[in-house]
């Protein structure tokens, strides 16, 4: 399952809004270009009429006039230009910021769900090279195409005006342009849609491959892995090719109208000026307009390249907001009720990764208020997916999992994670400090809350010995921290979020038996009186649990407190004489 992208239609209303909202910069923006644009205009007009003046006979004073005029021009232009550019950056900075966060805003709150089944590459791609694409356009390529649109559209319309006559050559090239730039279209969303995509599948490729080097080294599968990274690098160079192809028509065939232009100026004015039908100045001028248009013409067609490329990104991000809740709440009587208790209760739960092959099947599960239930069962039963199921990660594809009677697919994520919270041993250390990364989970927390929090895992005498305490660097040019801390760091968010009911998938596994030990202990104390399910592999959690679940593909074999279990002589005593034996 990829993410969605969003269709032209879709693109073009996103893009005209965004420019609706923004629309009076953009307007000072147009006028002050405009202005410098005519300014711009004033150097050929005055040198056509010194070229006639001095064919018919002219005192100094005039030729000083008229370079005075020039002078003047030419300055007015000069500021007017600067302080157009200046205000297009800003525009084009202020546009990219609302985007950008609009866009994180989206990225962050997008289902898990989705995340997961969409992978790690489409949606990286989309956060840094498709972002990076439509900045430099927003921030440059926006501002430049007006510009240039304003200068090429009043060129044209003094030419005309001046003489439509000779005017009329400077078009002989819109023929070639035209065909050129219908041509490129016509190619050019599909190269760079491919493009983006191969990318993402690189991305992904490679992420994966780091990931899980551990893993390719275990089974070997080096080789499969660095030729997947080659296949895919081949589709990217392959797809890059296709586009630079593009490029290789479309800017000589650019450049051949740039040369038709002035030369059908000169030749056709030259021999209406030999029948005297306009002057020479007047061909003078029109000939030094088609060599101006030179420059905003050119900027135009490099930019329509550019934005090209930026459209392509930007209907991938636009596309992120596409994607479909993967939960709604619930309409009529229950609309808007909240739950009665904490008590959590799965009934006839099933899950499909792909539709018709459940993993889990017609689980009957409650939890009451406080209990400590331990999940434990073979590699591949579906302990971690039935976890996902009551922590609301997934909603479920058959049955309903409620807390206090009320599904957890029809609570807001946020009102949802007060009252369930899912650890995985997977954790990330955001750039920042460690105070940062804490107070993700509760942002009014004080130094006092976050030591309590990190006393709570064992994590207060490693981080009150880092340089700045709280308030050392860590993440990526940070402080380095080793996986046992980074999990340290998540749990202690997770005791600032203080949810009601807490799923633990191997929240510990990368710590050492012993410490483990003893942070679940810890944790014990702190979560006294909350609902705790424990995935868990070493069983010295099952034990301290008030029951146990044995979970076998994806059904519950056996549930109970321990000694029961173990008295029973059932896959649960098996499992509890195996570790014991392995320990």
């Amino acid at each position: 399952m990829k993410l969605p992208i969003a269709d032209a239609a879709t693109t073009r209303a996103y893009t005209v809004a965004l420019l609706r909202k923004h629309r009076r910069p953009l307007a000072v923006m147009v006028v002050l270009q405009t202005v410098a644009a005519v300014a711009g205009l004033a150097g050929p007009w005055v040198l056509g009429r010194l070229v006639d003046a001095v064919a018919a006979g002219t005192d100094a004073r005039y030729v000083d006039t008229m370079i005075a005029v020039g002078v003047v021009a030419v300055l007015a232009q000069t500021v007017l230009t600067r302080y157009g550019q200046r205000l297009s950056m800003v525009f084009g900075e202020l546009v990219f910021a609302e985007l950008r966060e609009e866009f994180i805003e989206r990225v962050t709150s997008l289902p898990l769900s989705t995340v997961e089944r969409a992978g790690t590459g489409d949606l990286v791609a989309r956060t840094t090279n498709d972002v990076n694409k439509l900045q430099h356009a927003v921030r440059f390529g926006v501002p430049r195409v007006i510009v240039a649109v304003v200068q090429i559209t009043l060129t044209v319309v003094a030419s005309v005006l001046l003489s439509p006559a000779v005017a009329v050559a400077m078009f002989v090239g819109v023929p070639v342009l035209l065909l050129v730039l219908r041509w490129y279209l016509r190619r050019a969303t599909a190269a760079y849609l491919r493009e983006s995509a191969s990318y993402a599948v690189l991305n992904g490729t490679i992420t994966e491959s780091v990931e899980g080097a551990r893993t390719a080294d275990a089974l070997s599968l080096g080789e499969r892995r660095y030729g997947r990274v080659k296949d895919d690098l081949a589709e990217a160079f392959a797809a890059e090719r296709a586009t630079l192809n593009l490029r290789t028509v479309l800017f000589p065939g650019i450049d051949l109208t740039f040369v038709l232009a002035p030369v059908a100026v000169l030749l056709w004015g030259g021999w209406l000026a030999t029948q005297g039908q306009v002057s020479l100045g007047v061909v003078t001028t029109l000939v030094m307009y088609s060599y101006q248009l030179t420059g905003p013409v050119w900027e135009l067609i490099f930019w329509v390249d550019e934005i090209q490329v930026a459209a392509t990104s930007l209907a991938r991000i636009v596309g992120v907001q596409l994607v479909e809740p993967d939960r709604q709440a619930a309409a009529g009587e229950a609309h808007g009720r909240p739950p009665r208790d904490e008590r959590v209760e799965a009934r006839s739960l099933r899950y499909a990764y792909r539709e018709g092959h459940d993993v889990l099947h017609g689980i009957d599960l409650d939890l009451a208020p406080g209990e400590r239930l331990a999940v434990v069962g073979p590699s591949g039963a579906g302990k971690s997916t039935l976890g996902r199921m009551l922590a609301g990660i997934h909603p479920p594809t058959g049955g309903t999992v409620t807390v206090g009677g009320v599904p957890l697919v029809d609570l807001p994520l946020d009102e949802l994670r007060g009252h369930v919270a899912l650890v995985t041993q997977e954790h990330h250390v955001f750039v920042g400090t460690v105070a940062d990364n804490l107070l993700l989970a509760r942002p009014e927390a004080d130094d006092s809350e976050l030591e309590r929090a990190l006393r709570a895992v064992d994590a207060w005498d490693w981080v009150s010995a880092l340089p700045e305490g709280l308030r050392t660097e860590v993440g990526s040019g940070g402080a380095a921290l080793t996986p046992a801390q980074a999990q340290q760091v998540a749990l202690a968010r997770l005791v600032l979020l203080d949810p009601r009911t807490l799923v633990l998938d191997e929240a510990t596994s990368l710590l050492d038996p012993r410490a483990a030990r003893h942070l679940e202990r810890s944790l014990s104390a702190v979560l006294e009186g909350r609902t705790v399910v424990a995935i868990a592999h070493r069983l010295h959690t099952a034990h301290d649990a008030d029951r146990v679940a044995v979970v076998d593909d994806g059904r519950i074999t056996e549930i109970g407190p321990h000694d029961e279990l173990v008295a029973a002589g059932g896959d649960y005593a098996a499992l509890w004489r195996s570790w014991q034996h392995d320990a």
